[in-house]
């Protein structure tokens, strides 16, 4: 559905929130390099330590770990990157448009129960490069919920903006002509 069809029904456009689909492809290729690494490291540490009581199972237990902690998260950034391609958050006068892959999806206001799960500014270090920082829920009222993090643009707005116009009915104000 374009831009302008899914205008006509939700009233004018007002800005556009685009998720950094390419960031996260990144960290997940940075997350599987370092899994890969930890794991050809640590196999053969760990066979070299058998039967040893040195440093050396401390070490191969560091390094299977990292190796093994870095794949799972790689895989899952990956899957999210995979399932999230393209995604992207239209706001309108009334409502949403969610597209991801080609395909939108229409969230009349209405539709939206609320905010929910917001995570507030996470202070450890790196957390935004990771896609920990701020992040929330949109969750609709046919049950389905839409992650939102902070791969997408202006996301503290996108939750503001959402929250203004769901919880106390203040509506964004779109540019050009209304139907």
């Amino acid at each position: 559905m374009r831009r302008t069809e899914a205008a006509r029904e939700l009233g004018g456009f007002v800005r556009e929130h685009r998720t950094d689909g390419s960031r996260r492809l990144r960290l997940a290729a940075v997350l599987l390099v370092t899994g890969v690494i930890g794991l050809a490291l640590g196999v053969p540490v760990a066979i070299a330590s058998v039967g040893t009581t040195d440093g050396a199972p401390e070490l191969a237990g560091l390094l299977l770990g990292v190796g093994l902690i870095g794949l799972g998260l790689g895989i899952w950034r990956l899957m999210q990157a995979l399932r999230t391609r393209e995604q992207c958050f239209d706001v309108h006068e009334r409502g949403l448009t969610h597209r991801v892959a080609g395909t939108a999806t229409l969230i009349p206001w209405a539709d939206i129960e609320r905010i929910g799960s917001a995570s507030a500014e996470d202070g450890r270090p790196l957390a935004e490069a990771r896609g920990m920082g701020f992040g929330f829920t949109i969750e609709l009222s046919s049950a389905r919920r839409i992650r939102v993090d902070t791969f997408t643009e202006d996301a503290r707005e996108l939750a503001a903006t959402i929250h203004r116009a769901v919880s106390l009915g203040e509506f964004p104000q779109g540019r050009g002509r209304r139907p």
